[in-house]
């Protein structure tokens, strides 16, 4: 009988970080494996230097070659690295950033084989990761070039507050040219198909957030929201058919019972959507890329060094993350066999 679980790739991140201690404390739970079959895109000889450090016992990684030979019963690991590779706990090398996208592009090639049906990352370092081979801020701007797409929109979710920001990794003086009318109306395009797709919200109501303080106090602080945000607002919800509301400021919004009247808010950059959520979200965060042909989660934190190696990682944001990607890939092709069954009844009606 033919396996039918969810292949999930995983990336191994910064070897140096607690992206090993995440995943392993994570897949050593025993009904991860009913959920879905497991594949570590990293390093054999890490993981077993990081299982010995943290003194993790009755865990242990298949060994395969490729994807194709992934054991439905077992935590699988492909290695992408040499045998040589020296693991430097809580710091930042070349070999961590060579890893780290090593296992970035040998998922990715499976995801476009087939051969995986999701994505979820482990944190890295988005300065040693820089290469000749790499020249992105993240995993949200990398995987739209991988995959043909023009732009993604990252979404941070827990279970009560989902925050997708326009501008991602960009120095905030470069924010206000950033922002377009068209493309803000595209971020929430983006964001309202992913809710309705991915989440089963059938008509997901965006909150949108205002650049300036106090929302620009009517021109006074200043003129994006007048001349941006409130035309982006009109254009997607009469082109795109979204239901988006404001824009509202933020320190009021975050500050109030608002978070509970919206599926979604879109925040104008990064720190203006991501400072609240994480302090809301206690470190059980999920990072989603919404508007991929494919299902990428991430858990909402980075590498963090400090901790390295001590077994003080949580891996609830890592194992929520897991859980989101199978949950958003049962979810899409749902909701695509519905979307085809729709199409052929009109047609029949018609005809």
């Amino acid at each position: 009988m033919a396996d039918n679980k969810i292949k999930v790739g995983i990336t191994q991140g910064d070897i140096n970080g607690i992206g090993y201690e995440v995943i392993m404390k994570t897949l050593a739970e025993p009904h991860i494996g009913e959920l879905c079959t497991p594949i570590v895109y990293g390093s054999p000889k890490v993981a077993a230097f990081h299982r010995k450090l943290l003194n993790i016992e009755n865990f242990t990684f298949n060994g395969i070659r490729t994807a194709d030979e992934a054991n439905p019963k077992r935590a699988n690991i492909i290695n992408v690295m040499s045998d040589e590779v020296k693991v430097e706990i809580g710091k930042s090398t070349e070999v961590a950033g060579q890893g780290a996208l090593a296992a970035l592009k040998a998922a990715v090639q499976d995801l476009k084989d087939g051969k995986i049906q999701v994505l979820v990352t482990a944190p890295f370092n988005k300065e040693n990761v820089q290469s000749n081979d790499y020249k992105f801020p993240g995993h949200t701007e990398f995987l739209p070039a991988t995959f043909g797409v023009p732009e993604a929109v990252m979404v941070l979710i827990n279970d009560k507050l989902r925050v997708g920001v326009a501008t991602g990794h960009i120095p905030l003086s470069k924010v206000p040219q950033a922002l377009s009318k068209e493309m803000i109306a595209r971020k929430l395009k983006q964001l309202a198909a992913a809710l309705r797709e991915d989440f089963q919200i059938r008509r997901p109501r965006i909150a949108v957030l205002g650049l300036n303080p106090h929302a620009g106090d009517g021109g006074l602080l200043g003129e994006e929201e007048r001349s941006v945000i409130i035309p982006a607002v009109e254009e997607a919800m009469k082109g795109g058919g979204v239901l988006a509301f404001g824009p509202y400021a933020a320190d009021g919004f975050f500050g109030s019972d608002n978070i509970l009247k919206y599926d979604a808010v879109l925040a104008m950059y990064h720190d203006q959507g991501l400072a609240p959520f994480k302090a809301l979200a206690f470190g059980a965060g999920v990072n989603y890329t919404g508007g991929l042909p494919i299902i990428r989660t991430s858990p909402a934190h980075g590498t963090a060094y400090d901790i390295a190696g001590r077994d003080q990682a949580s891996p609830e944001s890592f194992r929520t993350a897991l859980y989101m990607a199978c949950d958003a890939y049962k979810n899409r092709k749902e909701y695509a066999e519905l979307d085809k069954k729709s199409v052929a009844n009109g047609k029949n009606r018609r005809g």
